[in-house]
């Protein structure tokens, strides 16, 4: 991690030519009156006699002006005074040093003048071209008595706030009254200066007054913007330095008007806008410092190739983007580049003309391309490259090992494959080498081990092979930080063949799925190791006691492994344990007062959970002791844990009531899940009116009563799930004002009533997941709540629901359930934000299926079985073209399967429409082919395949899409009315007459028989043959 240090911190300004540190001007002999007021000045000073290396010395000799510190004039008069760091405190009130009306200089930085104001006798002074009390201690209105001194041309009043608690400020005058007589002023350094004025104001302060200014720094002074206009009339400004300030504006254009500009510093100050690119042409510039203004975007133009001068330019976590220009190979004087956390694109030029190159931060954008033709070797003053997180290919060039003065080199969280190539080690200044989360494959080269300067490695998250045995790394003595998890390879330890002292002192080594088989036994000896991960390996057996001998370890990690027996002793200062997913057995140990995060989860432990558990959770956060064998009451004395964030006992075998305490915790809890055990009582009506719980799972319980109404506190609730219980009572509408609900389960249990809310249309916007089956409820489905379910409506972005636990080690906790969906019961051990489930099944709802539910366009799961719901299939689910799973048997549903669900439902792959009342052919194409007879059967009038029934050959059009049929419903089309009718009119002339008029009906026949058999001359047999019927017929009715 790099730390900026702004330059102001070490620049201290020159007030020329009367500065001297330890130098001393002789000019004339002392007068003795200037001599007696120095005397009077250090005798009246509080200094450290130990620190001082000027005050200390004086009274030496009878010439006050040979003193350090102390320059004269010709005449013998005090003209400058140089007090800087002589460790004086306390103040200087009645003070002889104002007495000294002839000094130019005067510089008391560095000193504590014990938050003292500053006297106004400064005022008196008014020969004074050069006054410097930075650091100095003094706090504050700054008096109006200093724009007397019309002679400055340098004034320094900074205060660095990590140096100094005081503040000196500018309120009664004004910045405009402060510099009102500085005509002169060329260097004003205000920084840490509270002046708080809008951009108008101090922009016109200086404006009208200083017009010889070169320096304006005034950073961290409570500036606003915008900029004004009038600060474009100081054109003979060269360095700008305003960082830490709240402008909260855009850069002007006129900033390009400095032409004089060397040094621009706007760091920190809410920028935002684009930047404009004529800044980029300012030729006289030397350094850009624009860095943390997270709002401002722009580019690079061609012209930054023209900036011959600059030395460092620094846009880091603002927002510029496009690709980074080719000219920028002609900036020969740069020495400091960073522009990470962009979103630049594209390939990295060469800089290879820039041989003062030290610096390269280049991390977290989008860059693109090979890094094998950027010219590496010709950069030899380079001492960190850093180019991790983008999308950098190819291979890694052999060549960035060779530079002579190289120390980090980082290009983790990129895309470079093949292999890393063995590489001749010419340097071991290199000290950090991180190539992880790449694709690199491969065995790791042996001259990795050779960079005996490395102090950390990382070569995780990649594919290297082979086996690699562990001892190499006794050859890298300064190694502290080792991470080769998560590759494909297969390490080995040969414990025999080593010391164990002979092993460089670790500080975290991680080894997290690397085939390892054993303990390496050198570990015993890792007396700074703080962080160990050996997790999902393949270690059995016990864990060696020597492991919680390790005094200054914090982090272990031995999940998933096959480890066993009792857990006896663990080491006191652990703050991460992490045993899950093991063989352990016996009962659960004596948890640790310092641990933040315990796992023990996916264990054989079997016993209680002891009395004074709580007292063991002092500083704990996270708790999971779920999927053990843990029997018996919870204890109250877990809610003395009151830093206790996360509380997981599911799957255990846990019996009695919950302690009411538990949703008193709610305050802090943010995750209590206690599901499938054997808990019994009532939900207390405790939850805290500041409830902060995002996950309450209480399913697969005893629990009886009601929903307390408190859980409505519970405003950032993410997940409910209060399935599998005996709850009894009506649809808890009192929580659906909590906006941030993803999951509501209540399956299983005793619910009656409506589900319908009534009210605004704002329930549950986040609702990705309901499961109300296997209840009582009646009435018909909600209308209006359908449409306020917006992540089934809208495409989610993909994410688990998770909460960040620990943030320095990244831990979430990963909330899982059980739904039903396919016809089967799943576990849900993550859950993604795409996932979306409606299950009303096995209720008592009646009413047709309302049209809104079309609108869910996101749902996925949709399981409406087992109720008495009647009317048609609306062919608006045809909308539902993600839908995988659709269940609507046993209801009392009519009408035929509408044809375009076997277009749009192209997903899906569970359907059962079993046991209603449906009728007409089944769609048995495309998705809808896939699906057996049980998906239809208990549909008398259903026909077609895939059952054994078939329908009337009755002609059938090609069905219509969803879009067609649903567009063209509630439409009459004219055209088509009046074709109908005319054939209907003309339809009804023939026919009628044919119906009731005998005379008209034999001639009809007999001359339309002779009309057909002239054009068809084949239909004359049959003629004949209907006729010698007709008689036959005749005859026999005779």
């Amino acid at each position: 991690m790099k730390i900026p240090f702004f330059s102001c911190l070490f620049l201290l300004p020159i007030c020329s030519p009367f500065v001297n540190f330890g130098i001393y001007v002789v000019s004339g002999q002392c007068l003795h009156d200037q001599r007696d007021l120095l005397i009077g000045l250090k005798t009246s000073l509080i200094f450290n006699n130990n620190s001082s290396k000027k005050l200390v010395h004086w009274n030496e000799s009878p010439n006050c002006c040979l003193w350090e510190g102390v320059t004269c004039s010709e005449e013998g008069c005090v003209i400058g005074l140089n007090l800087f760091n002589e460790s004086i405190s306390g103040g200087l009130d009645n003070s002889s040093l104002f007495s000294l009306l002839d000094l130019e200089s005067l510089n008391l930085a560095y000193n504590n003048f014990s938050n003292s104001e500053i006297p106004q006798e400064f005022g008196n002074l008014t020969n004074l071209s050069c006054l410097n009390l930075s650091n100095a201690g003094f706090a504050g209105q700054i008096p109006s008595e200093i724009s007397n001194l019309n002679r400055l041309v340098t004034l320094d009043l900074s205060t660095d706030s990590f140096l100094s608690n005081s503040m000196l400020k500018i309120e009664k005058p004004n910045l405009a009254t402060l510099v009102q007589n500085f005509g002169e002023l060329k260097e004003l350094y205000l920084d840490g200066v509270n002046i708080s004025a809008p951009g108008n104001e101090w922009c016109q302060a200086l404006s009208s007054s200083l017009w010889n200014l070169r320096v304006l720094s005034m950073s961290q002074c409570y500036l606003s913007g915008p900029f004004d206009s009038s600060l474009s009339e100081l054109r003979s400004l060269s360095i700008i330095r305003l960082h830490g300030n709240p402008l909260n504006t855009p850069v002007p254009e006129f900033f390009a008007n400095f032409v004089n500009l060397t040094s621009l510093n706007l760091v920190y100050c809410g920028l935002k806008g684009t930047f404009p690119e004529s800044v980029f042409q300012i030729l006289t510039l030397q350094k850009l410092d624009l860095l943390n203004n997270e709002l401002l975007q722009g580019a690079l133009p061609d012209a930054i190739g023209n900036l011959t001068m600059l030395s460092r330019l620094d846009l880091s976590n603002c927002n510029f983007s496009g690709s980074i220009p080719n000219s920028m190979a002609n900036l020969v004087q740069l020495a400091y580049l960073d522009m990470s956390f962009n979103s630049f694109t594209g390939p990295i030029p060469s800089f290879s003309m820039a041989k003062n190159l030290t610096q390269i931060y280049l991390s977290h954008n989008k860059l693109t391309g090979k890094i094998t033709s950027t010219h590496w070797n010709e950069l030899p003053n380079l001492v960190n490259l850093h180019l991790g997180f983008n999308s950098l290919g190819g291979s890694i060039p052999v060549s960035l090992f060779s530079l002579p003065l190289l120390q980090k080199l980082e290009l983790s969280d990129n895309q470079f494959s093949g292999q890393l190539n063995y590489f001749s080690v010419s340097s071991y200044l290199l000290d950090t080498l991180d190539l992880s989360s790449n694709n690199l494959e491969g065995p790791i080269p042996m001259s990795v081990f050779e960079l005996q300067g490395l102090k950390f490695l990382s070569l995780s998250s990649n594919n290297f092979s082979g086996s690699l045995q562990l001892n190499k790394i006794q050859q890298l003595r300064n190694l502290s930080y080792l991470d080769l998890s998560y590759n494909s390879l297969l390490i080995e330890y040969n414990g025999t063949n080593s010391s164990s002292s002979s092993f460089p002192q670790l500080s975290k080594l991680k080894l997290a799925s690397c085939n390892l088989k054993t303990f390496p036994d050198f570990l015993r000896n890792q007396s700074k190791l703080s962080f160990l991960d050996l997790s999902i390996n393949q270690i059995p057996g016990e864990i060696p006691n020597w492991n919680w001998n390790l005094t200054n370890l914090l982090y272990l990690n031995l999940s998933y492994n096959h480890l066993e027996g009792p857990l006896l002793n663990l080491p006191t200062a652990l703050i991460v344990l992490d045993l899950h997913s093991n063989q352990l057995q016996g009962p659960l140990p004596a948890l640790l007062a310092s641990a933040a995060y315990l796992d023990f989860s996916r264990n054989n432990f079997s016993s209680v959970i002891h009395d004074g558990i709580g007292s063991n959770l002092t500083f704990a956060s996270f708790l999971f002791l779920s999927n053990n064998k843990l029997s018996g009451s919870i204890p109250e004395s877990i809610c003395s844990a009151t830093y206790l964030l996360v509380l997981d006992l599911s799957n255990n075998l846990l019996s009695g009531t919950t302690p009411q305490c538990f949703y008193e915790m709610s305050e802090t809890l943010m995750v209590l899940d206690v599901r499938r055990n054997q808990l019994s009582g009532y939900i207390y009506d405790s939850f805290s009116v500041n409830c902060s719980l995002q996950t309450l799972s209480l399913n697969g319980n005893l629990l009886e009563g009601v929903v307390p109404k408190s859980l409505g506190n519970c405003k950032y609730l993410e997940v409910l799930d209060l399935g599998n219980n005996k709850i009894k009572d009506a649809f808890p509408c009192n929580l659906r004002k909590i906006s941030s609900l993803h999951v509501l389960i209540l399956r299983s249990n005793k619910f009656y009533g409506s589900i319908d809310c009534g009210g605004p249309n704002n329930t549950w916007p986040m609702l990705q997941i309901i499961d109300l089956a296997s209840n009582s409820f009646t009435g018909w489905l909600p209308r209006k709540s359908l449409y306020a379910w917006k992540a089934m409506i809208a495409q989610s972005q993909f994410e688990y629901l998770q909460i960040r636990i620990l943030q320095f080690s990244e831990i979430d906790y990963q909330n899982a359930i059980t739904v039903t969906g396919k016809g089967l019961d799943m576990e849900l051990v993550k859950i993604a934000t795409l996932f979306t489930s409606i299950d009303l099944s096995c209720n008592n709802l009646d009413g047709p299926i309302p049209e809104e539910l079309g609108a869910l366009k996101s749902l996925l799961f949709l399981n409406l079985s087992h109720n008495a719901l009647t009317g048609h299939i609306p062919p608006i689910l045809g909308n539902l073209s993600q839908l995988e799973s659709l269940d609507l048997s046993s209801n009392k549903l009519t009408g035929d399967i509408p044809m375009q669900f076997a277009d749009s439902l192209t997903f899906l792959a569970f359907l059962n429409l079993s046991f209603n009342q449906l009728v007409g052919p089944i769609p048995f194409f495309k998705q809808f082919a896939t699906f057996s007879g049980t998906s239809y059967e208990g549909n008398e009038g259903l026909c077609g395949n895939p059952l054994n029934k078939n329908c009337a050959l009755v002609p059938r059009s090609p069905p219509p899409t969803f879009q067609e049929t649903h567009s063209n419903s509630g439409e009459i089309h004219l055209n088509f009315v009046s074709v109908e009718l005319g054939f209907i009119f003309g339809f009804g002339i023939v026919i009628v007459p044919l119906m009731f008029w005998k005379r008209w009906s034999r001639w009809y026949f007999t001359h339309v028989d002779d009309i057909l058999i002239r054009i068809f001359p084949q239909l004359n047999l049959g003629i004949k043959y209907r006729g010698r019927r007709a008689r036959i017929n005749q005859g026999q009715r005779h």
